[in-house]
């Protein structure tokens, strides 16, 4: 008897097999994008918590010892504080450095040494080095001070907390939506586009981050700061 050869074995995926593997990917891309909107969240409330705290401890300060952290004259942060010899300002009622005044980095100095922040702060020297100003969830200087280096035309100077930068501009659309209107050219909360006079690059954000009255979500910006005005 002559036998027929048998055919081959064919090999491949079957089609269940393929509908199994995209619908784990698709498990596996939902939950990658599930877990970047927990992590951006995360972020948002901590610079929320942050912006509280340090009003609470500005307000406090102010509350105690009747004068403005920061500017706060040395004389007398020496004897209240026990910064000694004493770092502080010019008695102003305004936290502006000003010449023999180092304002925005005592700031810290007086909060910490008051008890209402933690940490510890040595009261001069560049906003940026972490040993002179807190900073947000992506290691930038946070800046408390009277100064008009937020959006908006004819912006006089005002109290104001830069927030910081190397955020990206979902996380502060997201800040602003949750404590003001949703929008960087008003309200409380509003982007930093322009640098300041004293404190230069600190408090700048880049103008990419907001088009026409919005923050600009499409252009993706990843270098945005926003102050919280008082």
């Amino acid at each position: 008897m002559i036998q027929t050869p048998s055919k081959a074995k064919q090999s491949g995926f079957t089609l269940v097999e393929i509908a199994i593997v995209l619908v784990i990917i698709g498990l596996l891309l939902g939950g990658i994008l599930k877990g970047q909107e927990l992590i951006t969240s995360a972020r948002v409330r901590n610079m929320a918590d942050q912006s509280s705290s340090v009003q609470a401890a500005y307000y406090g300060f102010l509350d105690r010892y009747r004068a403005i952290p920061g500017d706060l004259p040395a004389a007398q942060a020496c004897t209240f504080l026990g910064v000694c010899p004493g770092l502080g300002g010019n008695g102003s009622s305004t936290i502006l450095d000003a010449a023999g005044t180092v304002e925005a980095a005592a700031v810290w100095l007086h909060l910490a040494r008051a008890g209402f922040l933690n940490g510890s702060y040595a009261g001069a020297g560049a906003l940026t080095a972490p040993t002179v100003a807190p900073g947000n969830v992506y290691g930038q200087a946070l800046v408390l001070s009277h100064s008009g280096s937020y959006s908006g035309a004819g912006a006089t100077p005002r109290l104001n907390l830069a927030l910081g930068r190397q955020a990206p501009v979902k996380v502060y659309q997201e800040l602003d939506t949750k404590l003001d209107d949703g929008l960087p050219l008003t309200g409380v909360l509003r982007a930093a586009l322009a640098a300041g006079a004293t404190y230069g690059p600190v408090a700048q954000g880049l103008a990419t981050c907001v088009n026409a009255g919005a923050w600009d979500i499409a252009a993706d910006a990843q270098d945005c700061n926003g102050v919280f005005l008082y």
